[in-house]
């Protein structure tokens, strides 16, 4: 499976982007597609999820109310729109690809595979 993210940049804090991905390969069960993201000298994190079955969405709480995630199972793709950004949502964001069942303890979505990064850069 690979995975091919795009839409990063430099913006203002306040201003927007819309992240891409798309997903090519066996991509076959899929149960959702999300993002994570990963600032400097932090953890990875998760940010945003869309499951297909239940068309069901959902955001880490730092995001929520700015960002919005779709997609499309069909076509394998989804977007992140980040409005209002801030200086702390710098970072390199992933997009990932569940394509593996789990039980309700390991949370609403699992990143399988994972694409290989876009830059996201909010000045001050």
């Amino acid at each position: 499976v690979q995975l091919q993210a795009s839409g990063g940049g430099l913006v203002q804090a306040g201003g927007s982007l819309r992240l891409s991905c798309a997903a090519s390969g066996r991509t076959f069960p899929s149960y959702g597609m999300g993002w994570f993201r990963q600032a400097p000298g932090k953890e990875r994190e998760f940010v945003a999820a869309v499951l297909w079955y239940g068309s069901s969405t959902h955001y880490a709480d730092s995001v929520k109310g700015r960002f919005t995630i779709s997609g499309d199972n069909a076509e394998n793709t989804v977007y992140l729109q980040m409005n209002n950004l801030k200086p702390e949502d710098t970072a390199v964001y992933y997009c990932g690809i569940q394509t593996r069942k789990y039980g309700s303890s390991d949370g609403p979505y699992q990143s399988d595979y994972w694409g290989q990064g876009t830059q996201v850069t909010v000045s001050s």
